[in-house]
């Protein structure tokens, strides 16, 4: 199983995700082509509604945490309450590498 399916079935699954958006941005960086080691992660789920922002991505860091030890070295977390989310307003693209500390 491929990391980005590890986070997305299994690992993310217990937030009960209204939608989960897990995208692979390891091309984009300095890494070897088909590495799974950058992610972005979009989730909205009825349990973020009335929780502090750092209490979620405290939650979901320690379902990862396995991942984030080992092959997981980057991790964008955007984490949402359906009230909160409105469908087309998801979050920036992420910014280009500058090469782990070598400034392109």
């Amino acid at each position: 199983m491929s990391v980005e399916q590890h986070i997305r079935q299994i690992r993310l699954a217990a937030l009960d995700p209204v939608l989960l958006q897990v995208e692979n941005e390891s091309a984009g960086h300095n890494v070897p082509p088909g590495s799974e080691t950058h992610f972005k992660v979009t989730l909205v789920s009825d349990g973020f509604s009335g929780v502090a922002r750092i209490q979620r991505h405290r939650q979901v860091n320690r379902l990862l945490a396995e991942l984030l030890a080992g092959p997981v070295h980057a991790l964008a977390l955007h984490l949402y309450a359906p009230e909160e989310w409105r469908e087309g307003a998801g979050p920036a693209e992420s910014p280009p590498c500058l090469g782990g500390g070598r400034r392109a």
